[in-house]
């Protein structure tokens, strides 16, 4: 397909960004896609995404990443790459979608309004890790909590409840506390005793507010001091290194809890349940590995150099988010199986063990050899995470804006902190204890964004601008077309199964305990921004000079699409090998 100059369309031509940068050396760039999978949210509710599973669960994240993770990463990748821009200017590769970008913003603006929760509660342990006792420690339980009124797994007392399934049937159930989710849940009166607040009954934490500042300001600090392209790419290699590191020293830890049976997580059997359980979780894999914003990649991969291989670029960032995802999954389970095993549960007694991965584990590290030490590594793991997923996804989102906007450029230190301090105070809301503890709707949510997104990119991408001059831009950048397998697999087996996963996040949303302000937030920030897209488009149509046909396809077909540097640039103009194209290349302004 013949790509046209904008102007052509009565819109502004493309300006290009050459001062934007690369990354300094091009494992940067998988550093990057890997500290995406560190985005920990889906493991809040491991009963919801299944992680509770054991080795042979794994089995299906593997034939995924193969049939669909790495083609379309390769996907993303060829958009950002080719065209050296973020996920909105990006798509100069069919106008009329442009809004998908715009999507992408809002989805990232959602998620980090409220992912400052990741970061708030590890400070919480870190700051509280240098007390000589442990506040959630069974020693240090005693000084603040009454057991008599709420059962802990301290004093395994049997203090049942009864409840009732209709007005005939009922049964008893006896209901162990976590320690130190009883200590997260302190910090908020309404919630203290596992009370669920009153929907109106709102209240704000101002020892969370303080958290949620600190956590903010690290983030202004790193932008402050690594804006920069290579600075960046540098110390997003260093902390996802020292994270995976971290998180490595805890696994191994985590092996040796009390009462663990790891006979029953190598346990190698197949069984149809468990297979399930990682097939669903796969789904959930799928629209993680893109970012909360979905356009991640596509961004990140435009600060590599033209000729870099992201096919084997594809496989590599697969295969190390796919690692991740299971290592955390495997301690999720591990700390699962401690507490149900030490417990000695049954049908009549249930420990509710809430947040695996960032509340209950402190509890868990708290019965183990140093656990000031234990806790302090493990938490800053998290916190580095924390710290890694937000600063990726706020750098994705400026750098796509200021590709987009010229004037942005000029402005830029502006831009940065004034966006950080918005998103500081958009996010106290969720300091209240409602915010803290229905955030999941925003991520829900956003799943079902995802899902679209994904399929109106294959759209765009397969069906519009076409499969052969999609081979004929990756020849040109890698010298090598993309396999035919890939091809059919994007084109016809990845849609039916982002249909099937739709349909699945259709049939289990489940909005009716959230309250009124986080649903309102949730659409005003993942719903009605699907509304972007057609309204973008109709956007350009209105611009675009001629004819209603004409200007129907002007607006689906590539415009301003070439290499921004000019080597590249001449030399695509050979291999197209058109004349139409001569006023693009030479008609467009570069700063």
């Amino acid at each position: 397909m013949v790509s046209k100059s904008s102007d052509g369309i009565g819109v502004t031509p493309f300006s290009s960004n050459l001062s934007r940068g690369k990354w300094e050396k091009p494992s940067d760039y998988l550093f990057a896609c890997f500290g995406l999978a560190l985005k920990m949210d889906i493991f809040v509710d491991s009963y919801w995404f299944y992680f509770d599973t054991y080795i042979i669960t794994m089995l299906p994240h593997f034939l995924y990443m193969v049939i669909y993770l790495v083609p379309i990463v390769v996907i993303h990748s060829f958009m950002g790459q080719f065209s050296s821009s973020g996920f909105i200017s990006a798509f100069r590769l069919s106008p009329f979608f442009k809004g998908m970008g715009y999507v992408s913003v809002f989805l990232t603006i959602s998620m980090l309004i409220y992912y400052t929760i990741f970061a708030a509660i590890p400070l919480l342990f870190i700051i509280n890790s240098f007390r000589p006792t442990l506040p959630w420690s069974c020693e240090g339980l005693k000084s603040w909590h009454n057991d008599s009124e709420l059962s802990t797994t301290c004093n395994m007392t049997e203090n049942a409840k009864t409840f009732k399934i209709d007005n005939e049937t009922s049964f008893e159930l006896t209901i162990f506390h976590v320690p130190s989710v009883v200590y997260f849940q302190n910090h908020f009166e309404t919630l203290k005793d596992g009370r669920a607040p009153a929907s109106r009954d709102y209240e704000l934490s101002w020892h969370f507010v303080g958290l949620f500042a600190l956590a903010w300001a690290m983030i202004a600090i790193i932008f402050h001091r690594f804006s920069e392209t290579a600075k960046f790419g540098n110390f997003i290699r260093n902390m996802v290194i020292g994270t995976l590191v971290l998180l490595l020293v805890c696994f191994v830890r985590f092996l040796f809890l009390p009462g663990l049976y790891l006979e029953q997580m190598i346990d190698v059997r197949i069984y149809s349940n468990t297979m399930a359980r990682g097939a669903t979780s796969t789904f959930i894999i799928a629209l993680q590995a893109f970012g909360a914003g979905w356009g991640s990649v596509i961004a990140l991969s435009s600060f590599n150099k033209f000729k870099t291989n992201i096919i084997s670029y594809s496989w590599i960032i697969s295969f190390g988010q796919i690692f991740i995802y299971i290592m955390f999954g495997l301690v999720s389970s591990m700390l699962h199986q401690y507490f149900h095993v030490n417990a000695d549960t049954s049908f009549s007694s249930f420990v509710q063990s809430h947040w695996l991965l960032f509340l209950s584990s402190a509890s868990a590290l708290s019965s183990v050899g140093w656990p000031n030490l234990w806790t302090l590594i493990y938490y800053t793991m998290l916190l580095m995470a924390a710290l890694i997923v937000m600063s990726t996804q706020l750098f994705t989102v400026l750098q796509s804006l200021f590709d987009e906007f010229d004037e942005l450029r000029v402005r830029k230190q502006e831009v940065i902190f004034c966006l950080i301090g918005v998103l500081a105070f958009s996010s106290f809301f969720f300091c209240t204890n409602h915010g803290i503890i229905h955030f999941s709707a925003l991520s829900l949510d956003a799943i079902f964004s995802q899902t679209v997104l994904h399929l109106l990119l294959i759209f765009v991408v397969f069906w519009i601008y076409g499969p052969k001059s999609f081979q004929r831009d990756i020849e040109f950048m890698l010298g090598q077309p993309l396999d035919s397998w890939k091809i059919f697999l994007l084109r016809f087996v990845a849609p039916i199964i982002l249909v099937i996963c739709l349909i699945g996040v259709v049939s289990e949303a489940e909005h009716s305990y959230f309250p009124a302000v986080v649903l309102w937030m949730s659409i005003i920030l993942v719903v009605l921004p699907i509304l972007a897209i057609p309204g973008y488009g109709l956007y350009y149509l209105s611009q675009s000079p001629g004819t209603f046909r004409g200007r129907l396809r002007r607006i689906f077909q590539p415009n301003d699409w070439y290499p921004v540097e000019m080597e590249y640039r001449q030399q695509y103009q050979e291999t197209v090998g058109n004349t139409e194209m001569t006023h693009q290349f030479f008609g467009v302004t570069e700063d």
